[in-house]
């Protein structure tokens, strides 16, 4: 491990549990996680990654904080070491194996409070957490080896399955149970914290469900984008899930049987983590209501948008220089969700009618390789070499008052910072109608949107209304600064840093200051006492 991430406590005040962002990957998740880490310095942090191989983490992107006093990296698909080719068959518990099918029909119910027996899912997963563990009677022994495990899964591929490979099945069950045991011998060894922080539901939010149920410390849910939705986005687009299904067998308006068990299974994370929170934080309404529709118990949400530090970033307003507006940025990492290549098809439209535009990337290329070498292959194809450059991971300071015009083409996105940035440095934004961004852009409520509009908003994939509406505003001055002054407005009074750091404040002392709920029978975790530091919400 890189020396610098070596830390180790006994105990911490808050545990941030992050699924593949800070500290080693960069965009708006990690950078949200920097700024509040560094918000509470009076605070004690552990720091829990989850990612996939230790080989797709190199570098850590990020350096910690003095007030992260532990920290801890998990690979949930790391090369298997030596493998038992005869392992040894256990009995298995059939009470244990029970439970989890009362569990995995509660999941198929309709809602986060369907009752199955009289339990609730989150009765139920109570009662299951400390069994999932090393020493638990339905740990991972139990569900590779036993025959009560066996008769399980035969038993749901007869009443569920509509593939014909049984074969498919048992190991899509087994790949896709693996990392829930890894995360159960994660929450064993844990130091305790007062309250537990996931940054979104899936694998973080099922080790932060575990971790609630185990201590009997409040869990705080806090989603920037819906997890659930963007899995499922990256799924329906996978090419590694088998379909078996003969060719006249298919009927394409319905997706495959194990894509669609993927699906489920993402889904069931989802609500159990709902189920589990003390308090579930969106970053704006239309999500907390996804949220909501998604299994979350709608008294447990409310919403917290993102901040930028305005203050900060004011004197980059000072420092735009008067000329002919020509260059547009598209800030972030040169992935697929963010559709890099309608904003370089857009550019290779509206440069038929301005020669002199410039379409700048700028953005981290390593997270996938391989897509961002198709954008280069697709900018030398349209010959756009001399006016899209690709510039790599930038300081936003260094770059803001040398552009014009922000660009996000994402086909998903939740409440871009970099939007809110670009705000606060005086540069309006073309956006596609995804997540927040039409909010952000016209406004929310009519006080909000008096302030006017900050740029534009296009359909999604719309390479033509995207080129327009970049001339629209680059082409028009008055109309360019109406949406700087819109923005700057908007921005220092709804989005700003220290509106959003109160509101973690107050949840952070809530939720610290709470008594030990009644720990799941058999953990035993004791809660650390405070360690003399200010409660969040006076500190600042």
């Amino acid at each position: 491990m890189n020396p610098s991430l070596n830390r180790r406590a006994a105990d911490a005040d808050v545990c941030l549990l992050l699924e593949g962002t800070f500290p080693f990957v960069r965009g708006g998740v990690s950078s949200w996680v920097n700024e509040m880490l560094r918000a509470y310095p009076h605070l004690r942090f552990a720091v829990v990654f989850i990612g996939s191989r230790e080989e797709d983490y190199r570098d850590a992107a990020y350096a910690l904080p003095d007030n992260v006093v532990h920290f801890e990296a998990h690979y949930l698909y790391a090369t298997a070491g030596s493998v038992d080719e005869r392992p040894r068959e256990v009995a298995g518990d059939p009470a244990a194996f029970a439970q989890s099918a009362r569990l995995h029909e509660a999941l198929r119910g309709a809602s986060g409070a369907q009752r199955t027996g009289g339990d609730s899912v989150a009765a139920l997963m109570a009662q299951m957490a400390p069994t999932l563990g090393a020493h638990g009677t339905l740990n991972e022994q139990q569900f590779s080896t036993s025959r009560a495990a066996w008769d399980f899964i035969v038993d749901q591929y007869e009443r569920h399955c509509t593939d014909p490979s049984f074969t498919d099945y048992f190991w899509t069950v087994r790949i896709m149970h693996k990392p829930l045991w890894q995360l159960a011998n994660v929450a064993e060894q844990l130091p305790p914290a007062r309250l537990y922080h996931t940054v979104s539901t899936g694998y973080a939010g099922f080790l932060g469900t575990l971790l609630h149920y185990r201590s009997g410390r409040p869990l705080l849910v806090s989603e920037h984008g819906i997890y659930t939705k963007e899995r499922k986005i990256d799924l329906l687009q996978s090419q590694w899930i088998r379909d078996n299904r003969g060719a006249f067998e298919r009927d394409i308006s319905r997706i495959s049987y194990f894509r669609e068990l993927w699906v489920r299974f993402f889904e069931a994370l989802g609500r159990l983590a709902y189920e589990a929170a003390d308090e579930i934080v969106a970053l704006y309404e239309a999500n907390r209501l996804r949220q909501v529709a998604d299994g979350a118990p709608a008294a447990k949400t409310r919403s917290i948008p993102n901040g930028v530090d305005v203050d900060a970033l004011a004197p980059l307003v000072a420092q735009r220089t008067d000329g002919p507006r020509r260059v547009v940025a598209l800030i972030g990492r040169v992935v697929p969700i963010k559709d890099i290549k309608t904003f370089i098809r857009a550019m290779f439209v509206a440069s038929h009618s301005r020669p002199d535009l410039e379409g700048w990337i700028v953005g981290p290329e390593e997270e996938d390789p391989a897509y961002a070498l198709e954008c280069r292959a697709l900018v030398e194809s349209l010959g756009l070499a001399s006016r899209v450059k690709f510039l790599g991971f930038q300081r936003i300071d260094a770059v803001l008052p040398k552009i014009d015009l922000i660009a996000l083409s994402s086909i998903s996105e939740a409440l871009p910072l970099v939007v809110l940035e670009g705000f606060a440095a005086g540069v309006p934004a073309i956006t596609t109608d995804v997540g927040s961004c039409r909010q952000l852009i016209e406004g929310y409520g009519d006080e909000d949107r008096a302030l006017g509009s900050a740029g534009a908003v296009v359909p999604i994939a719309d390479p033509a209304r995207f080129a327009r509406a970049a001339l629209a505003l680059l082409d028009d001055d008055t109309r360019w600064r109406v949406a700087q002054q819109a923005g700057l407005a908007r921005v220092r009074r709804y989005y700003t840093k220290a509106q959003m750091t109160d509101r973690y404040a107050a949840l952070y002392t809530q939720l610290a200051a709470a008594p030990d709920a009644r720990p799941a029978p058999g953990t035993g975790r004791a809660c650390p006492a405070p360690h003399g530091a200010k409660p969040a919400g006076e500190a600042r």
